[in-house]
């Protein structure tokens, strides 16, 4: 059987519209994210992702919001050819890699033709500059004082922002993250997990006779909002008809939104007492 290969996607709005199609398909969808270069590390994510899921996709890009000034990005490693035949040999392949040119709004010198690092004393990346462009990062900024953060100090905010962008693009049901870098997965569980994560605390809270919704309401906010992330909305519906409820006496299920910078993430969790 020849080896599989995958469908390649540049564009965010066509990789979205793929993962829908697969998740009204009923499909379960996995994501493998990475800069590329790839190696056998890379390729035990995507066999891992294959026992949890139906379709994977692998994100190749080299993330320029985790370099600083400093650092020289255009002496990352690459050879996009190499990683798809690299991905074709693991069973199963991967049904797609979102390949994308640039997920950053980048601000434009109107003299060059090109952007600007910041300028001042204050921590950049090399995709930012002192008036355009992006300026919106995702933090978790307990976890990424200290270790890696000490010499590098934009890098974890920019992973943190870059698995955000990645996630609200491909949607996936389960993503998979390697543990080479320890403080770099534990700032992704932190972020990725902030809203579920306080779901489910409030769901064992509830079970624990704990009935009183805007006790658990709070609960889930203060969680999120420590995280990182500013609360949408937070409610406790009937599971039937999706009406608001101020004591658990049925089964419901507790429906949260959430921003994270310019991103929406959304989640839910039935309680069924």
């Amino acid at each position: 059987m020849a080896p599989k290969e995958p469908l390649v996607i540049s564009d965010k709005d066509e990789m979205r519209k793929w993962s829908r199609a697969m998740r009204s398909q009923g499909k379960v969808i996995g994501l493998v994210p990475t800069m590329g270069y790839l190696h056998e590390g890379h390729l035990s994510l995507v066999r891992e992702a294959h026992k949890h899921t139906n379709v994977v996709a692998v994100s190749i890009y080299v993330n320029p919001g985790q370099f600083s000034p400093t650092e020289d990005l255009s002496t990352y490693p690459s050879d996009f050819e190499g990683d798809i035949q690299k991905l074709m040999s693991v069973p199963g392949g991967v049904d797609v890699v979102f390949h994308p040119h640039n997920l950053y709004d980048y601000g434009f010198d109107t003299k060059k033709g090109d952007f600007v690092a910041g300028e001042g004393d204050g921590v950049v990346s090399c995709i930012e500059q002192s008036a355009l462009g992006h300026e919106t990062w995702v933090r978790v900024e307990k976890l990424e004082k200290g270790l890696c953060g000490k010499s590098r100090p934009v890098f974890f905010r920019g992973v943190a922002t870059i698995v955000t962008k990645l996630f609200n693009i491909v949607e996936p049901d389960v993503a998979v993250f390697g543990k080479k870098d320890y403080q770099q997965w534990r700032v992704i569980q932190r972020m990725a997990l902030s809203i579920s994560k306080s779901l489910l605390r409030a769901q064992s809270i509830a079970k624990d006779g704990q009935v009183h919704c805007e006790k658990l309401r709070n609960l889930v906010i203060q969680c999120i909002t420590e995280a990182g992330g500013r609360v949408d909305y937070a409610e406790i519906v009937d599971q039937e008809s999706l009406e608001k409820v101020e004591e658990i006496k049925n089964p419901v299920v507790f429906c949260v939104a959430a921003w994270f910078g310019k991103v929406r993430l959304i989640d839910n969790m039935e309680i069924n007492l």
